[in-house]
C-alpha cells in the first residue's frame, strides 16, 4: 500500500466544506441613519453584549427580512425578532429603547416563528410616531450574535436593503 500524497485539510477548507465560512452580508431591514452599535442608546446593546452590528434610527415604520432565511423567534412583545440566514447568521432586530414594555402596542407582527422569508419581504410593523410620542427611543438594532466575525460596511443615510454588515 503506498501512501498517496495526500494532506491535512486546512481549517479554511474543513469550514468552508461544512458551510461555515461563508461571507454573509445582512442587508438594511429599514430605512434610515446608521450608528455604530457602540452609539445606540442602551448599555447592553452599546457593550455588543447581544452582537454587533448597527442601530438605525428609522425614517418609517416598515421592517423588511434583511436575507434570505428563517425567523426564528418573535417577542410576544412584537418588537423583536430573531432570524438566520441561509448561510447561517442569526440576527437579532430590536426595533426601539425599552419597547418591551408597550407589551406589543404599536406593533404589527406580519410573520409567525418558523416562517421562511425572503430578502425585502415586509416582516413587522410599526408606528413610529406613537413610539415616539409615549417617550421612547425608536433605534432599530441590527446585531449579528458572531460578534468576532461582523464588519460593518455602512452607518449615515441608509436605504432599506442597502449592505449594511458582513459577517464571516
Amino acid at each position: 500500500y503506498m501512501k498517496q500524497n495526500l494532506r491535512e485539510p486546512t481549517v479554511q477548507e474543513i469550514a468552508s466544506e461544512i458551510g461555515i465560512n461563508k461571507e454573509d452580508i445582512v442587508y438594511a431591514p429599514v430605512e434610515g441613519t446608521a450608528i455604530p452599535y457602540t452609539e445606540i442608546k442602551d448599555e447592553v446593546f452599546a457593550a455588543g453584549t447581544l452582537g454587533k452590528g448597527v442601530g438605525i434610527i428609522p425614517a418609517r415604520g416598515e421592517i423588511v427580512a434583511p436575507f434570505d432565511g428563517e425567523i426564528t423567534m418573535v417577542f410576544d412583545t412584537k418588537h423583536a425578532i430573531g432570524l438566520t440566514s441561509e448561510a447561517g447568521t442569526e440576527l437579532l432586530i430590536h426595533v426601539g429603547i425599552n419597547t418591551v414594555e408597550l407589551n406589543g402596542q404599536h406593533f404589527t407582527q406580519l410573520k409567525e416563528t418558523g416562517a421562511k422569508v425572503r430578502k425585502g419581504e415586509k416582516i413587522l410593523e410599526f408606528d413610529n410616531d406613537a413610539i415616539k410620542a409615549a417617550g421612547y427611543d425608536t433605534t432599530v438594532v441590527v446585531v449579528a450574535s458572531a460578534p468576532e466575525n461582523v464588519e460593518i460596511k455602512k452607518t449615515g443615510e441608509v436605504k432599506e436593503l442597502d449592505e449594511i454588515l458582513k459577517v464571516y
